[in-house]
C-alpha cells in the first residue's frame, strides 16, 4: 500500500498537536524547553500543512513554510506506531518535488541533536550547515 497525503485542515489541528507533543515532549523535557500548545495553533495557522495517510489511515503530517531562500520542513511528525515503514522517506520525497516545482534554491529543516531522525535526513541528501545548544540546521541544495 502507498501512501499519500492531502492538504490539511481546521480539523486536523488536534490530531496533529497531538501527535508532535507525544512525540517530541521527550526532547523538549532533555533540552529545558517548554512544549506550548498555543505556539503549535498560532505555527499551524500560518503554515502549509499536509496529513500524511495509508489507506485513508492519517499517519502524520508534514508543516512547511518558504522564503526565498528554501522551502523549509518545520515538523515532520510520524505516529510511533508507523515509523520504520518509509512515510518519512516518502514524505521528504514529496517536498523535494515541491522544492523543484517551486523552484526553491535548497530544503531546509532543524533536528534536535539527539533524534534519530537525523539519519533519515542525511540519507535523504541533508548535510548539517549550522547547530546550536540542542538543534542543528540541515540543508539540501538543489543541484547538489
Amino acid at each position: 500500500m502507498s501512501f499519500e497525503w492531502r492538504a490539511a485542515t481546521n480539523g486536523d489541528i488536534d490530531f496533529a498537536r497531538q501527535l508532535t507533543c507525544d512525540n517530541m515532549l521527550p526532547y523538549y523535557l532533555r533540552h529545558d524547553l517548554l512544549w506550548q500548545d498555543e505556539a503549535f495553533d498560532l505555527a499551524w495557522i500560518i503554515r502549509q500543512n499536509w496529513i500524511i495517510s495509508r489507506a485513508g489511515q492519517a499517519l502524520g503530517f508534514v508543516s512547511l513554510s518558504r522564503d526565498a531562500r528554501a522551502l523549509y520542513i518545520r515538523e515532520l511528525q510520524i505516529s510511533e506506531a508507523f515509523r520504520g515503514q518509509g512515510a518519512g522517506t516518502w514524505a521528504i520525497g514529496q517536498v523535494w518535488d515541491l522544492v523543484a516545482l517551486e523552484r526553491r534554491p535548497a530544503l531546509r529543516l532543524t533536528v534536535f541533536k539527539d533524534n534519530p531522525a537525523r539519519a533519515l535526513y542525511e540519507r535523504m541528501g541533508l548535510r548539517v550547515v549550522g547547530e546550536d545548544e540542542c538543534f542543528l540546521r540541515m540543508q539540501r541544495d538543489v543541484g547538489a
